[in-house]
């Protein structure tokens, strides 16, 4: 058995954290004994300065690293937009990979590569934000004896992520965002014992009828513990609410483009049928009738998808809530 300390800090965050990130950096010592790396997730095409924020905010430096940076204690490393932040043999490591949780840089990828490389020199944190992003990661750093920190939900702006973490994951610490940098500083440097090959576990693959909602391709679920994603051929992945999610928004667009073509279709009928004589007028103006009928019940099913009253979406939200179990 060797012996190492806690230098690895991995923190996740998406709606609010900017916010949360300024106020736990700002209680940060100066010599904070461990490095500090961070997915906050923002749009692709986001210009971010992210990095120049958290520098004002303590005295630690903060960037965004390029391909093959070494790693030092004491510095704060910001996942670059469009980009995933991977950690190995005391280097970063910066992607275009497939998205997880539709978003790159995800949280899960971070904190993946540091239970995978560092074990337990790992601290994983996560903060504020929707959906469940960050428990499947979060899940992994506890499995390879690293320290699971989850900040406390009512003191985050959008407590979902933290919920999530907390309902998924045996969780060391569940702290205030004002207890957090102290808590941090507590734990980084402090002496673990490293196993001499890393700990494994079961993942049980099951084959579904799903497709990606990204690009379409078959989807397998993974179990891993109380845990499962949903992950396609290509490497894209979701947990299960960001799956629900991502299918809703994209049964929302399909509905969309069939109210449309009906309505245009009806636009069409009514057009002709003023050129036609009587005996073709008739079937074109049914025909419009029928479009118009259509189109306005898709609308009203529409309506009732996205205010959420829809019995289907209750089955699937249900159905999500217990493969957690």
């Amino acid at each position: 058995m060797r012996h190492s300390t806690a230098d690895i800090i991995v923190i996740g965050a998406s709606a609010g954290g900017v916010q949360a990130l300024q106020d736990v950096v700002a209680g940060f010592p100066a010599n904070l004994p461990a490095a500090v790396f961070v997915v906050l997730h923002l749009p692709a095409w986001h210009v971010s300065r992210l990095p120049e924020i958290l520098a004002r905010s303590g005295p630690l430096p903060s960037t965004h690293p390029t391909e093959g940076t070494v790693i030092q204690n004491g510095h704060i490393y910001v996942a670059p937009p469009n980009q995933h932040l991977v950690i190995s043999d005391d280097r970063i490591r910066l992607g275009t990979g497939p998205k997880e949780n539709r978003q790159r840089p995800a949280v899960n990828v971070l904190f993946r590569s540091a239970a995978m490389t560092y074990g337990p020199r790992v601290i994983g944190v996560v903060l504020t934000g929707a959906l469940d992003d960050g428990a499947a990661g979060l899940w992994d750093i506890k499995q390879r004896g690293g320290t699971t920190i989850v900040q406390e939900p009512s003191s985050a702006q959008f407590p979902d992520m933290p919920r999530n973490a907390l309902e998924n994951v045996p969780v060391d610490y569940v702290t205030p965002l004002d207890k957090l940098a102290k808590l941090l500083t507590d734990l980084a440097g402090r002496p673990v014992a490293m196993p001499e090959s890393p700990k494994e576990y079961t993942i049980e693959s099951i084959h579904t009828d799903l497709t990606c909602p990204e690009c379409r391709g078959p989807i397998t679920e993974f179990r891993r513990g109380p845990l499962s994603e949903f992950r396609c051929r290509i490497g894209h992945s979701y947990s299960p609410e960001t799956f629900l999610a991502t299918h809703a928004e994209t049964r929302e667009r399909a509905l969309w483009a069939a109210i449309v073509a009906l309505e245009e279709g009806t636009e069409i009928a009514r057009d002709l049928a003023l050129l036609q004589p009587s005996s073709l007028r008739h079937r074109l103006q049914r025909e419009a009738e029928d479009n118009a009928s259509a189109a306005m019940k898709l609308r009203a099913v529409l309506s009732s998808l996205t205010q959420g009253n829809s019995p289907y979406v209750a089955e699937l939200k249900t159905k999500s809530q217990s493969s957690k179990q």
